[in-house]
């Protein structure tokens, strides 16, 4: 009897160190999965590639012929090639330059006119911590911040051959399954954006372009911020409101 207890007693002792393996492994395989993630969305250096109208690229762009615009949003990060795929899965896990990767890009939904000429048009891009892609969209949330990064530039077509101002005017929190926004209805979004917004500066007939990305931990919790278009490229922040 003796030696079955001591056989028992080492048993759970080997039991409680293979659980403990398994819990670190979890860890740090956890661990290596942020920092993958980190270290593999689109850095800083993108921006070299950034079209300039009127002036000719300073090297080869390796960025894919997906590519239909830039956007950038003054004083945020938010400063991408925005893609366009035959479908809205395609740059999900793809990058700018065609390789896989799970932060994937920055893109224009399938349906929307890829020269932004639509009355309603969605770009959607991952949310990343530190502010990373589209992570940096929920600082919009807070009223100060909001009020102080309004402006920003969309330049159109992959050689820069339309430049226009962006104007954010609006932000809210939504669902994933919201179809007004996310099947583009062009007539009821402006009614819909006037209901549902948690911050609303200002309301014009201007073109309207959306950025979503994921929100929290809820899979179908969205942050959308929606940006006028305007005629003047170098649109000051602030610029437009009553």
């Amino acid at each position: 009897m003796q030696r079955f207890w001591k056989a028992l007693n080492a048993l759970y002792a080997w039991c409680v160190i293979l659980a403990f393996g398994i819990v670190t492994l979890v860890g740090v395989w956890q661990m290596y999965d942020n920092y993958y993630l980190f270290s593999h969305a689109i850095d800083s250096g993108i921006t070299r590639y950034k079209p300039v109208p009127g002036q000719e690229a300073a090297e080869p762009s390796p960025i894919t012929d997906e590519m239909v615009a830039w956007i950038t949003l003054d004083g945020t990060g938010v400063d991408f090639p925005v893609m366009q795929g035959e479908d809205n899965y395609e740059f999900l896990n793809k990058d700018p330059y065609g390789d896989y990767s799970l932060s994937g890009s920055v893109f224009l939904d399938c349906r929307s006119s890829p020269d932004f000429t639509d009355d309603f048009s969605m770009i959607y891009g991952h949310h990343m911590d530190y502010g990373r892609l589209f992570g940096a969209l929920d600082a919009y949330l807070d009223e100060d911040y909001f009020r102080e990064h309004t402006a920003g530039t969309l330049t159109i077509g992959r050689n820069a051959e339309q430049a226009r101002g962006l104007r954010v005017f609006a932000v809210m929190r939504t669902n994933a399954r919201e179809k007004i926004l996310f099947d583009l209805e062009q007539e009821n979004v402006r009614q819909f954006i006037h209901d549902q917004a948690e911050l609303l500066s200002e309301e014009s007939g201007e073109r309207i372009i959306a950025l979503s990305t994921c929100a929290d931990s809820d899979l179908l919790a969205r942050v959308v911020v929606f940006c006028y278009i305007t005629e003047d490229e170098t649109n000051q922040p602030g610029a437009g409101r009553p």
